[in-house]
């Protein structure tokens, strides 16, 4: 159901918040991009937002390039206070204000030495933004999604009548719990987040790279897709999106980093029922995906169920029953 208690069915043109689903359009933009000569992976972020030039706490001041804040190796985190905005939540400021106040928060640690999820992709987000003189909502229209056909993945939700109602998941054995404005959502590993999921409305909200976006599952898998078709990118550029960015840098059991998401390099260690080479990610909302170019699969799970539909039960039995039949 987009909506339980009124027993309105899910529609294949239902809106859902993306949460880090955007992660994948952004890196994307970012690669897009790069095949056209407009940004270098080695490029240093500075460059591009001269201001952004976060320190590490001895005071030194590391170089971040385009690279670090594909593969999350740019030492910044989501250990961040709560004036900052991190998509789901936080202040209603500017994307270049809210991201000035990370620039002043101190790096976990320098840049390609190690592997942290976090706001890289905001900050990427602001880089795309600059290059284009617009807000990021413009370029990604201009590199991905009029490419692509896309019509509905906004900042904004396009249609509030077909955005989904926003669950999460219950004590355990429980059913999903509507979720207030705001919510708090706590894992049985008792991880917690707090979100607002009337914020996809909210026009004053900065344009999260990292999580803001809303759309359809057919947004999402024309993007995927375009992994398997080479619609937007060169074969070469693919190639190295889902390859292994980040080298020894260690990571899970099983698993490094693309430019796009998790690479499974171990099935056994990584517990995974792809094969070696798939990339696979989320989003907090209730998403998740993974892309198998051996066997040339794009496979996508969307529903508005934090957390469950981001890596609960769901994920391993739709992936179990891809590759059920060998």
């Amino acid at each position: 159901f987009a909506d339980r208690e009124a027993k309105r069915p899910m529609q294949a043109d239902a809106i859902f918040r993306l949460a880090s689903v955007t992660k994948l359009v952004v890196a994307t933009a970012v690669l897009r991009l790069y095949e056209l000569g407009e940004i270098e992976l080695d490029d240093p972020v500075t460059d591009f937002l001269p201001w952004f030039a976060p320190k590490l706490a001895d005071g030194a001041a590391p170089v971040i390039r385009i690279r670090d804040l594909l593969t999350h190796t740019s030492g910044l985190t989501h250990d961040v206070p709560e004036t900052i905005s991190t998509g789901p939540i936080g202040p209603l400021i500017s994307l270049e204000e809210n991201l000035r106040r990370l620039a002043a928060l101190p790096l976990a640690f320098k840049p390609g030495t190690k592997w942290a999820y976090g706001m890289s992709l905001d900050v990427l987000g602001g880089v795309l933004a600059a290059i284009n003189a617009s807000d990021l909502q413009a370029a990604l229209e201009l590199h991905v999604f009029a490419p692509l056909g896309i019509k509905d993945a906004r900042f904004v939700a396009a249609d509030a009548a077909r955005l989904t109602t926003q669950y999460g998941d219950g004590p355990q054995g429980s059913p999903p719990v509507r979720m207030g404005d705001p919510h708090t959502v706590r894992r049985a590993d008792g991880f917690s987040m707090t979100v607002s999921p009337g914020r996809i409305l909210d026009r004053e909200a900065p344009q999260s790279g990292g999580g803001g976006l809303s759309g359809t599952a057919a947004d999402v898998m024309a993007v995927l897709d375009s992994y398997l078709t080479g619609a937007l990118l060169k074969p070469e550029t693919i190639r190295m999106a889902l390859s292994n960015q980040i080298g020894e840098v260690p990571r899970v059991p099983g698993e490094a980093f693309s430019f796009i998401g998790a690479l499974t390099t171990d099935p056994v260690a990584a517990k995974a029922a792809w094969p070696a080479g798939t990339v696979a990610w989320g989003g907090g909302w209730g998403h998740n995906w993974f892309l198998d170019p051996v066997n040339r699969l794009a496979v996508l799970t969307c529903t508005n169920t934090m957390f469950e539909g981001l890596g609960g039960k769901i994920r391993s039995d739709v992936a179990e029953a891809v590759y059920a039949g060998g």
